[in-house]
């Protein structure tokens, strides 16, 4: 009897590749798209324009058809709307900066993913993550690798899936190039060899964040005092949620020195800002903390980091504080880190697990 697995088909490139090379490897295949989108975004963004289009949907349908594979429309707008696109605006309207990817993956994507393919009868399933699963055998966990694409790696926001997640999941991508997919796709024929990489948001296609937030989150863009470290105003801003650490451009204020967003400040609706110098991190709080290749961190390790998805690993020693860990750069981080956004712990190319930065941070002095 055939293995069986269930594919998120997105109707891109390298999910369809997904498919086209599990069923090449024997696995009875079945795709399924899952539609996240409300209707009342749906309604207010020009079809094509979105990861779950109608365009998107017909995509991945097209090539389920080539590859001679069943293939299911699965509605999951509600738990998007609930547990993604809400938070992203909470926590945003908190002064932090949140990554919704990571959320996405392990609530909406592998929970309903898992949950369809069992009702299905289907053990196994898979998506188009640049990344592979791996069993450490000394230590009796599955863990996340990086993939050998290092400018295509999703390690990063695959950091909170749990061990029984990962023990049904399928990462074929993490082991191949992004060149290599393309090639595969048109060697197989595959209708969507060429179609252009989504590079924003899914649920905000046209990169307008700000405008976003605002329809959902008006009290959070009241202005407010741009303050420095004294607390001598220096200009206005117009939201903490249109600004984020880190940020340089549209302060709005006139220095000889550029200015940085050191900190926000909700409850004073205060944007702290000073030069580059002040902006760099020594240490930070991680809380909110998963756990992946070890169970829990039993004292003091070293380890990389990385402090936004895109970034670079830091090396670092962590340290447990209670239910946090604390996070000693080796380095100063030169363009500080973003209370909001997810600290992923790796040990070479295996995620360890990961947190949410706190608010608290040690600066470099």
């Amino acid at each position: 009897m055939k293995r069986s697995v269930v594919v998120a088909m997105s109707g891109g490139v390298d999910s369809s590749v997904a498919a086209y090379l599990l069923r090449e490897q024997g696995y009875r295949v079945v795709g399924m798209t899952l539609k996240t989108w409300p209707k009342e975004l749906c309604d207010t963004v020009p079809k094509g324009q979105t990861c779950c289009s109608t365009r998107d949907i017909e995509d991945a349908r097209a090539v389920a058809d080539r590859l001679g594979i069943p293939f299911y429309v699965v509605e999951a707008a509600a738990p998007f709307k609930t547990q993604v696109i809400a938070h992203f605006v909470e926590r945003y309207a908190q002064g932090l900066t949140p990554n919704p990817c990571v959320i996405c993956n392990r609530k909406v994507k592998s929970g309903i993913l898992l949950e369809k393919a069992t009702a299905l009868g289907i053990d196994r399933v898979a998506t188009g993550h640049y990344a592979s699963v791996v069993w450490d055998e000394a230590r009796g966990r599955y863990s996340v690798r990086q993939a050998i694409a290092a400018d295509k790696d999703q390690s990063y926001v695959l950091f909170q899936l749990t061990q029984d997640q990962l023990a049904r999941l399928i990462l074929p991508m993490g082991e191949i190039t992004k060149p290599q997919v393309r090639a595969i796709a048109r060697e197989a024929g595959l209708p969507v060899a060429d179609k252009p990489e989504s590079m924003e948001l899914c649920f905000i296609p046209d990169g307008d964040t700000r405008g976003f937030l605002r329809a959902r989150a008006p009290e959070a863009f009241r202005p407010g005092p741009i303050v420095d470290r004294r607390g001598r105003v220096l200009g206005e801003h117009q939201g903490i949620a249109a600004y984020t650490v880190g940020q340089r451009r549209g302060l709005g204020i006139a220095r000889p020195t550029p200015l940085y967003v050191l900190e926000l400040d909700p409850a004073g609706n205060r944007v702290i800002v000073g030069e580059e110098q002040e902006l760099a991190a020594r240490s930070c709080r991680v809380e909110e903390l998963h756990w992946m290749a070890i169970p829990r961190l039993a004292g003091p390790m070293g380890a990389q980091v990385k402090v936004r998805y895109r970034a670079e690993k830091l090396e670092a020693t962590l340290t447990p504080e209670g239910n946090a860990v604390r996070v000693e750069f080796h380095e100063p981080v030169a363009g500080g880190v973003s209370p909001g956004q997810a600290a992923v712990f790796y040990d070479g190319p295996a995620v360890l697990g990961g947190g949410w930065i706190a608010k608290e941070t040690s600066r470099h002095e």
